[in-house]
C-alpha cells in the first residue's frame, strides 16, 4: 500500500502541501481539512471515499479554484493556485476544469444541444455539442429539453457540458447520488469513456464504496484528513457495479 501522497508514475497534476481549511461558524471553528498531502496524477481515475462532513467536497472545491485555503498550498502543475488572483482562478477554471455535480444544474429552457452549447460558446478550442453529447450517448436525445430526459440523461447531458471544452481535469462531486443503481451504471460509464478517451484526469467524491472499484486510487477520508489510501490492481468496468 502506497502512503496516500503517493500518485501513480506520471506526471502530477495537482500537488497538495499541508493544505488546511477551517470555517469560522460564530465562535466556533470548524477544521474542514486537517493537513491534506496529496498528489493527483495525469489521466488516473481517483476515488475521494468517504462519509458526509469529511472534507472532500471542501479538498475538490479547493483543487477547482472554487474556494481557498486557510492554510498550506495547492499546485496545478507548477501553478501554484494558492497565489492567484480571484481573475486567474476564473480563468483556470474555464479553461482547465470541468464540474459535475449531484445535480444537474441544466437550464429547461434550452435543449441538450443547447446546454452544452452555453460552454462551447466561451471555450478555447472547444468540442461541438454534438460530439460532447455523442461521446456520452446522447446522439438520438440532442433537441429534448431537461424535462424529457430522464435523471440519468440529464446527468450525461452535464458530463458533455462539462467535457466539451476539453478540460484537463473532471472533478465530480457525488454524480449519482440522485440515481439508482442501473441509471447510476450508465451515468459513470461515460465518465470513465471520457477518461480513456480523452485522457481527463478525473476525481469522484462518493460515499458509495463500490464506486471505488472503478478508481485507479481510492483516497478514504475522516474527519477533515487521509486515513487511507489504495491503489486497485485494475479498473472494475462501471457496467459490472451494482449497489
Amino acid at each position: 500500500m502506497r502512503e496516500a501522497n503517493k500518485a501513480p508514475d506520471r506526471r502530477a497534476i495537482f500537488r497538495t502541501e499541508g493544505l488546511t481549511k477551517v470555517y469560522q461558524l460564530g465562535e466556533i471553528a470548524v477544521q474542514a481539512l486537517q493537513g491534506i498531502d496529496l498528489v493527483i496524477a495525469e489521466s488516473e481515475i481517483l476515488v475521494l471515499l468517504g462519509p458526509s462532513g469529511s472534507g472532500k467536497s471542501t479538498l475538490l472545491n479547493i483543487l477547482g479554484g472554487l474556494d481557498r485555503p486557510t492554510a498550506g498550498r495547492v499546485f496545478f502543475k507548477e501553478h501554484d493556485l494558492t497565489r492567484a488572483s480571484d481573475r486567474e482562478l476564473t480563468q483556470f477554471r474555464r479553461a482547465s476544469v470541468g464540474f459535475i455535480f449531484q445535480f444537474y444544474n441544466l437550464v429547461p429552457s434550452l435543449t441538450a444541444r443547447e446546454n452544452v452549447a452555453l460552454v462551447t460558446e466561451i471555450a478555447r478550442d472547444p468540442m461541438r455539442p454534438e460530439e460532447a453529447l455523442d461521446m456520452v450517448g446522447l446522439t438520438p436525445r440532442l433537441d429534448h429539453f431537461p424535462a424529457q430526459l430522464s435523471g440519468g440523461e440529464q446527468q450525461r447531458v452535464a458530463i458533455a457540458r462539462a467535457i466539451a471544452k476539453r478540460p484537463e481535469v473532471l472533478l465530480c462531486d457525488e454524480p449519482t447520488g440522485a440515481l439508482d443503481s442501473k441509471t447510476g451504471s450508465l451515468v459513470l460509464e461515460a465518465i470513465a469513456k471520457v477518461n480513456e478517451d480523452l485522457k481527463t484526469t478525473t476525481a469522484i467524491i462518493t460515499h458509495n464504496a463500490v464506486i471505488a472499484e472503478m478508481a485507479d486510487r481510492v483516497i478514504s477520508f475522516g474527519d477533515g484528513r487521509i486515513v487511507g489510501e489504495q491503489r486497485n490492481p485494475r479498473r472494475r468496468a462501471a457496467s459490472e457495479l451494482t449497489w
